[in-house]
């Protein structure tokens, strides 16, 4: 008999119909004895996911502001839910606790974690599944940072005397027990985590996509679905916006070697996308079989002579900022150039004081700073194999008239970073994935 883990993510928890949607798919596969849920997210466009509302109630209770509004629409949402389904759960119970919470000592990351909390406890009593409580199980050190080893030890020994358990996703707590959260959409962390812990053959992470989509649909008209990738392939177009997963749950995945598939509680006939170590037999891999950006960057050129020539300037440049804590996205080098790529909320609040420090300390020939970027990745663990591919993406973008800033191609053999204009961000997409369907069409 295998074993699988099956996460569900807030659209498909957001009510009742949601909920039976569920029950189906479990039933479907006795297999699934294993479920992560999130907090329910929107029913429609204009709706407001539960986190959020906690976490209005958090900033209002937190400077002294009534919160007993947003309180009771949070109430209301599960109540629905409830009553629908015809569950008998103490929710007045926990609300109440929840006020008393907000009103002495009101902490975020325990505010937050409550629609998880709450919803998979209401999953579980529907299914007739035994809850777990990630505080018990999932483990953070005093300075909030995960503990693999002691959580794969306590997840395991949690999980793997049960028979069928749901486990609340996003939070877990540290050793003085103050409940600690993931980054937003960590539930997907929580699910890959779980899976790890118990040797799960399959990992399921249900959403309200048909799979991985090829690029984002917001810019492209009904992209196409990714039938197969890898894990690197996917933890890069995660971490560059596509955000059907968080990028983090691929990991312990991946350790393993457990497969990822991505699939739609709307349409759970669809086999959605399988995110694997090797493809199957029969399957062709594509040079690009994805391509997605973040806006919202700049670049820092620095110019001196010869500063590859051992004097130590890179280190000194890389030193000035990791004493800022300012990550990069990027650090292109040359002979006598370092660019480095930096989001703007990150730089914005102290960009003035770190060009300052780098003329002081490095005094360059050249100190340039270029604003309004984007940075888009042509993602494909062939494409610098096949020098085509790149070529022909090149050629995209100056058919399209897109100025291409910066470029970055890694030894690694997994993508090609471009950084455009922010203003012509949406029609390089489009000049890129018509490549990608170029390719499709032609079986490369």
């Amino acid at each position: 008999m295998r074993t699988v883990v099956a996460k569900f993510g807030g659209t498909s928890l957001a009510d009742a119909g949601q909920f039976r949607k569920i029950r189906q798919i479990v039933k479907a596969d006795p297999d699934r004895r294993f479920l992560v849920a999130s907090a329910p997210g929107k029913r429609f466009a204009d709706d407001i996911k539960v986190t959020d509302l906690l976490l209005a109630c958090f900033e209002k209770a937190d400077a002294g502001l009534p919160f007993d509004g947003e309180l009771a629409r949070i109430r209301d949402r599960y109540q629905s839910i409830l009553q629908e389904l015809g569950l008998d759960f103490p929710l007045d119970a926990e609300i109440a606790g929840l006020s008393e919470h907000l009103a002495s000592a009101p902490d975020r990351e325990f505010t937050a974690s409550r629609g998880e909390y709450l919803c998979a406890r209401i999953l579980a009593q529907y299914l007739g599944f035994t809850f777990v409580d990630p505080a018990w199980c999932i483990c953070f050190d005093a300075n909030g940072d995960l503990d693999m080893g002691m959580t794969k030890r306590a997840l395991g020994a949690s999980l793997k005397p049960l028979k069928n358990a749901v486990i609340a996703g996003f939070y877990g707590a540290d050793e003085d027990g103050r409940i600690r959260t993931f980054s937003r959409g960590g539930s997907d962390i929580t699910g890959s985590l779980a899976a790890c812990a118990i040797g799960a053959d399959l990992y399921e992470n249900w959403t309200d996509v048909p799979g991985l989509l090829a690029a984002d649909p917001r810019i492209i008209r009904k992209p196409r679905t990714v039938d197969f990738l890898s894990y690197r392939e996917l933890r890069t177009l995660s971490y560059m916006g596509a955000s059907v997963i968080h990028s983090d749950a691929v990991l312990p995945a991946s350790d393993l070697g457990i497969p990822i598939n991505i699939r739609n509680t709307d349409n759970p006939s669809d086999p959605g996308t399988m995110i694997v170590r090797k493809l199957p037999k029969g399957q062709t891999k594509k040079p690009v079989i994805g391509v997605a950006g973040m806006t919202g960057v700049s670049v820092i050129q620095v110019e001196k002579v010869m500063v590859s020539d051992g004097s130590g300037f890179s280190a000194i440049m890389l030193d000035i900022l990791k004493q800022r804590c300012l990550p990069f996205e990027q650090c292109l080098t040359g002979i006598d150039t370092i660019t480095l790529v930096i989001r703007n909320d990150l730089l914005n609040p102290c960009k003035d004081d770190l060009m300052d420090e780098i003329r002081r300390e490095l005094n360059p020939d050249f100190l340039g700073l270029k604003e309004n970027l984007s940075v888009i990745a042509v993602v494909g663990e062939k494409s610098t194999e096949d020098s085509s591919a790149n070529v022909r993406v090149l050629e995209a973008l100056t058919s399209a008239g897109v100025e291409i800033c910066t470029i970055n191609q890694g030894a690694g053999k997994l993508n090609l970073l471009i950084g455009v204009p922010e203003e012509k961000y949406r029609d390089a997409i489009k000049a890129i994935y018509a490549t990608i369907e170029e390719d499709k069409e032609n079986h490369i």
